[in-house]
């Protein structure tokens, strides 16, 4: 027979109040942050729950209180080492402050981002920081609602048409027209760029895709374009790059086309690494046959071959950012010192005037 050890009763408010030799309603206040104690009785209280080895009760205490200590983060693919970082910066910054996370992943699928707002709520989270998946107005009653019920609300990456609330973000428009002026000073014309940014219908112009920075990076090539007095050829503009078949699929429709492009762009480094795969198994060559650049650095982009040309943001510094905002609209306290974010185009060896053999690349 196996022998169990018996279960023994967790110790209560009641067991923490008789320890200390005060009542239970001192104790329940010591405990749960809420109402007036003397120093001497906050005191007798933890040496007692210490001592008892006393839990307290997370959902009791925010029905006292009506705080939880919690921050839920919604971001659109938990495997994006961008929004990876991001969530470190946001969980050191909450931590520091006391603060737990509750975290979702939408899969940039509005009903999943609605249902994660739904169960946070219900979780009774103290804000939320989010990155939306729609920047439409009417896809985010759900975002609207939490700022209704006065919980915090702090975007990341994305704004929000009318919303009126922090986006920490970073403008892209002039990063991009450097890097899209540096292809198109080395001679490249066809220079394409592949986003997982979901859309119906072909791209036409940057602000069908709203307050993204996808639409600050295609307006900063669009400039560059205008500014060279070449024109710019939208049908290289390839979205919904979603997973590797999808990408597989664009690199076959660029590259199986009568002009394949020059140059190439990565809207970040999940698509990054599945487009030099595929490209690799085509035997084409960085920088030989070839320009490319990414956006978001990660140390792998310095020491692969070539070195990758990258547009760089901070975003664990944004993360922490992220977590500030909401904490300081939780405490209902101002933030003065707000930092603004600024991108950084990093040259490597990716990155070559045009070997286009065809003669077209100087037109």
């Amino acid at each position: 027979m196996t022998n169990r050890m018996p279960k023994t009763k967790s110790p209560t408010v009641a067991d923490v109040a008789r320890e200390a030799n005060v009542s239970k309603a001192q104790a329940a206040r010591a405990l749960g942050g809420y109402g007036a104690v003397s120093e001497e009785v906050h005191k007798l209280v933890h040496q007692a729950a210490l001592k008892l080895g006393y839990r307290p009760n997370e959902l009791a205490r925010s029905m006292n209180t009506g705080r939880s200590n919690t921050i839920g983060v919604i971001v659109g693919d938990i495997e994006n080492p961008h929004f990876g970082l991001a969530l470190r910066g946001i969980a050191d910054v909450a931590r520091q402050s006391g603060y737990h996370l509750l975290l979702s992943n939408s899969d940039e699928q509005l009903e999943e981002e609605q249902e994660a707002v739904r169960v946070m709520m219900e979780k009774r989270v103290d804000g939320i920081i989010v990155v939306p998946c729609s920047s439409a107005a009417n896809d985010n009653q759900h975002l609207a609602q939490i700022i209704a019920d006065g919980k915090a609300l702090v975007l990341f990456d994305r704004a929000v048409h009318g919303l009126g609330v922090a986006t920490i973000s970073v403008d892209f428009t002039d990063t991009a027209q450097e890097a899209t002026r540096l292809m198109l000073d080395g001679g490249h014309r066809r220079i394409a760029y592949v986003t997982s940014m979901r859309c119906e219908e072909p791209w036409r112009y940057p602000e069908d895709l709203g307050p993204t920075p996808v639409a600050q990076r295609l307006a900063g090539m669009e400039k560059a374009f205008l500014e060279a007095g070449v024109p710019f050829d939208t049908s290289l503009i390839k979205a919904n790059a979603v997973d590797d078949a999808a990408i597989a699929r664009i690199v076959a429709e660029l590259w199986e086309s009568a002009s394949p492009p020059t140059a190439l762009v990565a809207s970040d480094s999940l698509i990054a690494m599945s487009l030099l795969r595929e490209l690799t198994q085509r035997g084409l060559r960085i920088p030989d046959d070839l320009s490319f650049i990414m956006y978001d650095n990660f140390p792998w982009t310095e020491i692969v071959t070539p070195p990758l040309s990258v547009v760089a943001q901070p975003v664990y510094e944004m993360g922490r950012e992220a977590a500030r905002h909401v904490i300081a609209q939780i405490r209902q306290e101002p933030l003065t010192d707000r930092v603004e974010f600024t991108a950084r185009l990093l040259v490597r060896g990716s990155v070559v005037p045009c070997a286009d053999k065809s003669g077209n690349a100087g037109r």
